[in-house]
């Protein structure tokens, strides 16, 4: 069905579904399944930090023993903090920062001072999916987020980490929730939850649904959303699980551009605000996504210790990408920059009908075993990975000069036509690995694990002639040490090879959208784990990366030379401190430089748009002797950072000031007959402070300030 003929009926579907016999089903006696590797949904007790995750390895396995930095971002919490996307989720996470993160656009993200790569680190249930376009909350039960090399788990895939989003499945007991937000400047959000099983417990289905009618903080960036998913499962036979899930999402908004630097001095913008609205013509046109996930997974037990799973999705993303660019100052010759009094040249940046895709398959047998006194579990797997961007050249016509302190406006500018799409880019990968987990003793765990990858990527023009072939092949290990020095106290080392899938140059570079190499990333991590309490958790990690360095020198051209070495020291805890008062801290503190280019201008400095400390608290209150009341409050801090989207902007030494932004909130649950509400309410940045959110190097460079105060306004009604 067409994307234009489905959009419709969007909202009669999601009130459809509350009615239908599926939604009105009983649930029944479950039917036994005890050894099928199901993702069960369940709930740690109220307040208390996740104690698994299946993101640091290949099955689900526990935060205590993992060798790795893991948060996780639970359902409790997602529903808490009113988490409506992935930027409102991460930033609870002090190594996770923003990355051209545009309002309109998609959640773009850097951790530990890496940008992720939207087409390889973002993942749903383990496999890759495309986050150029923003990535529903409505479907997921939890977002996992793993800090650091991810080469044994994923292949390629940026240094940075990888944040997978675990979709929600089907209730063992009846579920039908429904949410009602307003927040911004009249965003009105709506969305439906329902699950449930068969009689005979052989068939569960878990439906979401969502729209939104967008009116964001800034100025102007309007839009809508349209989401719909359904997840299904069924035993097939007691040993035999098979599970579906889909999703569509439809989103089109007006984006927001960000700001460049000031006149050939190169001066950050003063007097400028949060909610300024550069692409604001009469005849901007908005960004417009149509995004489809079709997954399918199948457990078979094979018996009492060993087990198969074959997994495949495919990710498609559809998109018009329009928007009213400021960039450069003809009038005193800057290609990147606008001019010293603040006007700029504004050009108008469009394409149509770009189509990406991402088929993604694997398979594994995993299995425990006992060789002398030594217990195995081992994992062996194979996966396949095929990427097709279909896309045209921009079209990049000048429309004349404005100034963000004066705009200028040109209703009758004619929109030329859009150019021809056609193929650009092809992926293949395949990869075998295994990974076996020896205990050898009730203390000591060796992780040992290695992965070979064969990557195939040809790159072509615009009339569809081959420009780049990549054909290479990488063998990345992964060895890791975990020595229990109580129960709950857990150290572990270890040391791990990772693939970057090679940079894309920003536009006006001499190379624009050429794709770099792949090449391989290093990391040595050393880092402790405590259950302080069945509520409360805490974990420290130290860590070094070490990848090839990209950057834009002076020709302009993007480059490699040289590495880019982040060091930097991680500390979180979470839980529930007393009965009444709960609790999350995370504090990053990051050294990135690039080490080794010859190149005075970014030698041993800080990279761009990254920040040498960071920090996020909340705190969450339940009144006492009034459960049903519970206040919240967060404090998020960024120490200052530097602006550097070439060599030559770094050698001047801009920096963007830190911040401290406090945010106040608080829910209060009711009982209305026999419906059980729950009532949100919170102001985002309570004393409405300017800063600079990004200080991104995308695109040619651009400053992003951060959101003003919001208030947002819910009710969730649990029937």
């Amino acid at each position: 069905m067409p994307a234009s003929t489905f959009r419709p009926h969007l909202n009669m579907l999601a009130i459809a579904c509350v009615f239908s016999p599926a939604a009105q089903a009983q649930d029944a006696s479950k039917a036994d399944h005890p050894s099928l590797p199901e993702t069960v949904v369940t709930s740690a007790p109220a307040g208390s930090p996740a104690r698994r995750a299946s993101v640091g390895s290949f099955p689900e396995a526990s935060l205590l023993e993992t060798p790795a930095s893991i948060n996780v971002i639970t359902h409790e919490q997602m529903q808490d903090r009113s988490i409506r996307s992935a930027t409102d989720a991460v930033k609870w996470d002090a190594s996770v920062q923003n990355s051209y993160n545009a309002v309109g656009l998609a959640d773009w993200f850097a951790i530990r001072g890496f940008v992720l790569n939207q087409g390889a680190n973002y993942r749903k249930d383990g496999m890759v999916i495309l986050a150029q376009a923003m990535v529903p909350m409505e479907n997921k039960e939890r977002i996992e987020i793993l800090k650091g090399l991810a080469g044994m788990q994923a292949g390629i895939a940026s240094s940075g980490g990888i944040i997978n989003y675990v979709t929600k499945r089907p209730t063992d007991v009846p579920l039908r929730s429904a949410t009602f937000e307003v927040r911004e400047r009249g965003t009105v959000y709506g969305a439906v939850d329902l699950g449930g099983r068969s009689e005979d417990g052989v068939f569960g289905y878990r439906i979401n649904a969502a729209a939104e009618d967008i009116k964001s903080y800034v100025d102007g960036s309007t839009g809508n959303r349209n989401f719909i998913s359904g997840a299904f499962d069924f035993h097939l036979s007691p040993r035999a699980l098979l599970q579906l899930d889909l999703d569509y999402q439809h989103k089109s908004q007006l984006t927001v551009p960000g700001f460049q630097l000031l006149g050939p001095e190169q001066r950050i913008p003063t007097g400028v605000s949060a909610k300024q609205m550069l692409n604001d013509q009469s005849w901007s046109r908005p960004v417009v996504d149509d995004s489809y996930n079709i997954g399918l997974k199948f457990n078979y037990e094979l018996n009492d210790h060993w087990h198969t799973t074959l997994q495949a999705n495919q990710s498609t993303l559809h998109r018009d990408d329009a928007v009213t660019l400021p960039s450069g100052c003809q009038t005193q010759g800057l290609i990147v920059g606008f001019c010293s009094d603040g006007s700029y040249s504004m050009y108008d940046l469009r394409r149509k009908n770009d189509k990406r895709s991402i088929t993604a398959t694997q398979a594994l047998l995993q299995g425990n075993f006992t060789t002398a006194s030594v217990h195995h579990e081992l994992i062996a797997g194979l996966s396949t990975l095929n990427r097709r961007d279909h896309f045209a050249d921009y079209v990049y016509n000048y429309v004349g000069e404005s100034n963000i302190y004066a705009p200028v406006y040109y209703d009758n500018f004619p929109l030329a036509d859009v150019n021809p799409v056609r193929l650009r880019r092809k992926d293949e990968e395949r990869a075998l690995f295994v990974q076996d987990v020896m205990s050898l003793t009730n203390q000591l765990k060796l992780h040992a694990g290695v992965r070979y990858v064969q990557f195939k990527r040809d790159q072509f023009n615009s009339s569809g002639v081959l420009t780049h072939r990549t054909d290479d092949d990488f063998v990345l290990p992964n060895l890791a040490l975990v020595y229990k020095l109580q129960p709950e106290l857990a150290v572990y080392g270890a040391y791990s090879q990772g693939l970057e899938p090679g940079g894309t140059a920003p536009t006006g570079t001499t190379n624009a959208e050429v794709i770099m190499d792949p090449n391989k990333s290093r990391q040595v991590e050393f880092g402790v784990k405590a259950e302080v309490t069945p509520s409360v958790s805490v974990s420290a990690a130290v860590f070094e990366i070490k990848r090839k360095n990209e950057y834009v020198d002076a020709t302009p051209t993007y480059v490699v030379n040289g590495t880019q070495v982040n060091r930097g020291l991680e500390f979180a805890a979470q839980g529930r401190v007393t009965r009444n008062w709960a609790l999350s801290a995370s504090v990053t503190a990051l050294q990135a430089r690039a080490e080794g280019t010859g190149d005075d201008r970014i030698e041993g400095k800080q990279a761009g748009n990254v920040p040498r400390f960071r920090s996020a608290l909340y705190s969450e209150y339940t009144w006492p002797g009034l459960p049903a009341l519970k206040l919240n409050a967060a404090w998020i801090y960024s120490s200052s950072k530097a602006f550097a989207p070439s060599n030559e902007i770094a050698a001047l030494n801009r920096k963007v000031e830190g911040y401290h932004v406090l945010n106040l909130g608080g829910a209060y649950t009711a009982k209305l007959g026999n419906t059980a509400t729950t009532f949100r309410f919170g102001v985002d940045n309570v004393f409405n402070k300017f800063y600079w959110g990004d200080a991104s190097s995308a695109f040619g460079g651009y400053l992003i300030p951060g959101a003003p105060r919001i208030f947002r306004l819910s009710a969730q009604i649990d029937f």
